[in-house]
């Protein structure tokens, strides 16, 4: 068994293709309209689904909006150096809602993003 995907909720497909795709650096692998159905899926990822899990971008036509709920956490990306990651989605326009900094109550150094939907992305530096 293996993770294939996780699914995410958004208002706006392409605003949320651009934020996973230009400022995280993600490719958009796959995008398919289902009219009967009302929604269309897009699947990003850094690497092929055969190769990894990925993440699909729901859009059910109408709803631009959608409240997070508190059961919610965060999609973890681990980087290079989080300090630069957090300057390069900056300087691409996206919001950097944590410094990079080492964690509470540890020494791993993480900072964390929000895309257009409100859902956090937390950026792990690699050891």
């Amino acid at each position: 068994m293996r993770i294939l995907h996780t699914m995410l909720r958004v208002g706006n497909l392409e605003k949320s293709i651009s934020f996973y795709t230009h400022i995280l650096g993600m490719k958009l692998l796959r995008r398919r309209d289902y009219p009967e159905g009302k929604f269309t899926l897009a699947f990003v990822g850094y690497q092929d689904e055969a190769d990894g899990a990925v993440l699909e971008l729901t859009l059910n036509w109408g709803v631009e909006r959608y409240d997070l709920g508190a059961g919610y956490g965060h999609i973890a990306i681990e980087v290079d150096d989080a300090y630069l990651a957090c300057e390069e989605v900056r300087k691409r326009g996206g919001e950097v809602t944590r410094e990079a900094g080492p964690m509470k109550h540890g020494t791993t150094v993480i900072a964390f993003v929000k895309d257009p939907d409100g859902y956090k992305i937390e950026l792990i530096q690699k050891k």
